[in-house]
Parts: structure tokens; sequence; C-alpha cells
């Protein structure tokens, strides 16, 4: 271990450099009247403080007459950051109104613009680029009204440009858009990620006598791990529903800090044994908390009120695909590793070990509200 901790320190501040950091959203909506489109876009003031610097005095606080001065700045690097076009043209857009107004997370800028389109017939497309150039965890959260027609989508740097119809969708569609972004944010998701892989990473090996020894069959390996990650999903289940049908609600930052400590927790049972072969309980318990963090995302995309179960079904289905594509991918090339050196010593409690730093800096940031690297 000695001897490999200096590569463990190394290969921990190249991944912290490139994901160490607060997650952040902004919230978008768009509502199509005829050609024109009225819009509101909600940014949190930490995020652009880093991006444009709002706190002149460096007094660490942030005040209106400070944001207000910023005003002129703030709308040109956000809307230089959104185009709107429709049926292939150019819909630019000017702020109207400045706010400011507080989320569970934080204060956040409000800005408030219209866009006016040649012709918007069917279909609008967005092209989304809102500090992905220095922030990869960050994601935008639109909401699209038109009339009685109500779209979702999330952009991240992967997505940043979407088109979406103006025409009703069927019930089957809402079902499949509302499942595509279950997929898409457990796989953004680096926290969810990251603590379902601490689960997987002891999976096909066990311990005798403080060693690691690897497993003799893939069998009863593959029922440990779907023990594991059911108790997972029925635990999320349960709070997502609870949470997004509003009947339980939780602090933000209190679900974030609690979801990058259950990291912690899960990463480090790997190296000192806490729950020893009891992963399924560990996963449960802290699968009620991750639960919150996807409530957090599908509220803030919007449920359409006529198909409230549906998106709610289609949603969580959706991080159940992208969960099981993780499993997928990950339980058979550590199987035919475990009996190597390199799995057990590199992977397992080298994974395991940057795995909880990564994860501590997530909580230290999420705890403090601060950013603990300048990025």
């Amino acid at each position: 271990m000695k001897r490999l901790l200096p590569a463990f320190i190394c290969l921990f501040f190249v991944v912290l450099n490139a994901y160490a950091h607060k997650p952040s959203d902004s919230y978008l909506s768009l509502g199509v009247d005829g050609n024109a489109i009225a819009g509101q876009w909600d940014i949190a003031l930490r995020d652009l403080d880093f991006a444009i610097g709002l706190d002149t005095n460096g007094d660490g606080a942030i005040t209106w007459g400070e944001v207000r001065a910023k005003h002129t700045d703030i709308a040109a690097y956000a809307l230089s950051r959104l185009q709107l076009a429709a049926e292939g043209k150019s819909c630019p857009a000017r702020v109207t109104e400045h706010l400011m107004d507080n989320h569970t997370d934080g204060a956040y800028a409000v800005l408030r613009f219209k866009a006016e389109c040649p012709a918007i017939r069917e279909t609008l497309q967005v092209r989304y680029a809102l500090f992905f150039d220095i922030d990869p965890q960050h994601k935008g959260l639109l909401r699209l009204q038109y009339q009685d027609v109500s779209s979702t989508g999330i952009f991240s740097p992967e997505k940043a440009t979407q088109q979406f119809s103006l025409v009703r969708p069927s019930k089957l569609n809402q079902f499949l858009d509302y499942g595509r972004e279950g997929v898409w944010h457990i796989w953004i998701g680096f926290d969810h990620i990251l603590f379902l892989l601490a689960l997987l990473l002891p999976a096909v090996v066990f311990r005798r006598q403080k060693k690691w020894q690897a497993v003799d069959a893939f069998k009863p390996t593959f029922w440990a791990v779907l023990k594991i990650v059911t108790a997972f999903t029925v635990a999320h289940s349960i709070t997502l529903t609870l949470a997004t049908l509003g009947l339980i609600s939780l602090p933000s930052r209190l679900v974030e800090s609690t979801i990058a400590a259950s990291v912690v927790i899960a990463a480090l049972n790997n190296v000192f044994p806490l729950f020893g072969e009891r992963r399924w309980v560990m996963a449960f318990v802290f699968g009620l908390i991750h639960g919150f963090g996807f409530a957090t995302v599908l509220s803030d995309l919007g449920l359409p009120q006529d198909a409230l179960i549906l998106a709610l079904v289609g949603f969580n289905l959706g991080v159940e695909v992208g969960q099981f594509a993780i499993v997928a991918a990950f339980l058979p090339i550590a199987f035919v590793l475990r009996h190597t050196w390199f799995y057990r010593r590199i992977i397992l409690l080298g994974g395991s070990l940057l795995i909880a730093a990564l994860a501590m800096t997530w909580l230290v940031e999420r705890a403090f509200n601060l950013k603990v690297l300048p990025l």
C-alpha cells in the first residue's frame, strides 16, 4: 500500500480537477405563444460569481447591489450561451427583467426575457451552453410550455442541442420521454454512479482471514448483486414517489450532503468492513436518501398533470435501466479479473480509496456550500 499510495494520490487529483465540486443546475422555462417566446432563467449566484465575478468587495457575501451592478454582464453572459431557433431560423432574445430568488440550495439570479421567431410551427430547437466550459457537471433543466402541451429536457455538455416538438405527445411518448430522462440522469449523476460502484467492487471477492479471495462461480455473485441493486431500487423508488408527490420534503443541501456521505461510507466499507456482507442493507438505507436526489430533478423538470403517474413511473424505470446498464458493463469484467492482484489491489482497494476521497470532497463542498478547487 505504501508503494501504491503516491499513485493513488496523483490519480485522485487528476479526477478531482475534473469532477470534484458541488453539482450545479439552472432552471429554464420557455412559454411559446404564436411566434413569441417568453422565458425565465434561474441561475445560481455562486456559479455566476465564479464565471464573471459578482462579489466585488471580496467579503464572501453577494448582495443585491453587487448583482444589480452586473445586470448587463449577467445578461450578456447568459444569452450568449443560449440559442433558440424555429423552422431553421434564429429567434433572438433580449432580457426584460432582472430578479433574485431563493432556492433550497441558495440564491439565484432570475432573468426574464422575450424572443421573437420568424415562424414557429411544430418544433423549437434549443442550444444551451451555460457553464459547460468551466463545469462539466452543470445541468440545464428545461420546462417548455405551448398551449396545453408541456415538454421537458436536461441539457449537459453531451446533450447541448435538443429539438422539442410542439405537437401534443401521446401517453406512450410522454412515458418514453421521461424514461429517457431517467436513464440520462443516472448516467450523468456521478455521485449515484460512484455509490453503486462502491457497492459492486467487492461483489466478485469475499473476505477470509482479513484477505480478499476470489469467488468461485458467477451465479451466486449475480444473485448477490441483484439483491443489492433491488434493495437500492426499492428504497429510492419509495422516496422518489413520496417526494415527487409532495408528501415528504427535505432541504436540498441536506440531501446532497448525505448522498456524498453515503458514497464515502460505501467506499470505506471496502477497506474497513463495517457492514460486512450485508451491503444490501447499506444499499437500502442510503437508497432512501438517493431517492430524494432523483425527486429533485424530476420536480424541476415538471410533471404533466394529465399523466402524472405515467411520467413518474417512466422516469423511475429509466433510472433502473441506466443503473442495470452500469451493472451489466461492470460485473462481467470484474468477474474475469477477480483472481488478479490488479483487481484486488488497484481496482478494489485503490478504487475504493479514490472514491472515498472524491466523495469526501463533495461532502465538504455541499455541507459548507463552497468549492475546494477553483474549477
